[in-house]
């Protein structure tokens, strides 16, 4: 199969496509390239990506990539002619992401990160694609009071057995097979590390904490907090991961790299930057942590600005003042739990 594409657009396979990240990934990839977004909703959703549904240069295919996919078989895709074009590049971002609902999904999840990255990779091998995984900062473990930024040669510590192996030894493994099928068979692979993230289309009422703070203050509800007054976080741009994500691609680097911002913030204290942004009168309440959503380390983005030219830019206010206006527009027509922002 060819390394360049034969007409005048690359093919691009996005797993995990209709998801948070994967539909802003599709958003930005298919304004130059054609565009195949692969998702079984376990966690994604198809209104994600109603709005590429009629792009001539996008096609969803409903798989759950822990099977085995045949793409020149799919009628859907003669337009892309992928017999004769193949498949240019992978992002493979295909891994269910709900911190309420972990807990329900552990089999899919571990599946996603170790059979689902095989398919993947099969994919690649057949196609000879450049490959991209959306790896997380779950893969350093948790928290070190000694190392709050954590570096790219930092092994980390993650217990195997820990109710959340699934996920966090999950990812770790799924870098392992990229990292072992980039040497067996000269792939062209890339290892993105990706810490918290936040924007558009995250899950309302799903554990993610920012989104249910802005709609319940613009609903003078309360704002619920999974721990105690000082669990803090970094929280990232979706539309700066994104573009992380793209530079990576395009670039001769290898990875890991991290991707994520560098600035601490309380949870209290975004809470109450929410209620004062909305004018709300919201009280501020604490609940049992998350098993999904534990402290987690920063990320040293010294790698990606050197080697990338890639910093977060959209700040933490900026962002929340975007949700906040999203919502002031539609939260006459958005159901908690059915519709994103």
């Amino acid at each position: 199969m060819p390394l360049k594409p034969i007409f005048e657009k690359k093919n691009i396979l996005v797993t995990g496509g209709a998801g948070f990240i994967g539909s802003h990934l599709c958003d930005e990839l298919v304004k130059k390239n054609k565009v195949i977004c692969l998702d079984n909703f376990i966690s994604g959703d198809e209104k994600n990506i109603d709005h590429l549904l009629q792009n001539p240069n996008f096609q969803f295919i409903k798989h759950d990539i822990t099977e085995q996919l045949e793409l020149e078989n799919l009628r859907e895709l003669e337009r892309f002619r992928v017999k004769f074009q193949g498949v240019q590049e992978i992002y493979h971002l295909a891994c269910p992401t709900s911190p309420k609902n972990f807990e329900n999904t552990t089999i899919e999840t571990v599946l996603a990160n170790s059979l689902g990255t095989k398919n993947a990779l099969d994919l690649a091998v057949k196609y000879k694609s450049k490959f991209l995984l959306a790896s997380s900062s779950v893969v350093y473990g948790p928290r070190d009071p000694k190392n709050t930024f954590f570096k790219e040669d930092y092994f980390g510590i993650v217990n195997q057995l820990s109710p959340r192996a699934c996920y966090d030894e999950g990812k770790r493994f799924a870098e392992t097979i990229v990292n072992t099928y980039h040497h067996a068979f000269n792939l062209d692979t890339k290892i993105a590390r990706i810490f918290r993230t936040y924007g558009p289309r995250m899950k309302l009422q799903d554990g993610q904490m920012l989104p249910d703070f802005v709609f319940n203050a613009l609903e003078d509800k309360a704002l619920v907090i999974f721990g105690d007054q000082k669990f803090s976080s970094s929280f990232c741009h979706v539309s700066d991961v994104v573009q992380g994500l793209i530079k990576l691609m395009k670039s001769g680097e290898a990875g890991p790299i991290n991707f994520g911002s560098d600035l601490e913030y309380k949870l209290v204290d975004v809470a109450k930057k929410v209620i004062e942004l909305t004018s709300s009168k919201s009280k501020i309440v604490f609940e049992k942590p998350l098993l999904f959503m534990t402290p987690l380390g920063l990320p040293d983005i010294t790698l990606a600005k050197e080697r990338l030219g890639w910093f977060p830019i959209v700040l933490l206010e900026e962002g929340i003042r975007g949700a906040i206006d999203y919502f002031k527009a539609y939260k006459s027509i958005i159901a908690p739990g059915t519709r994103k922002i």
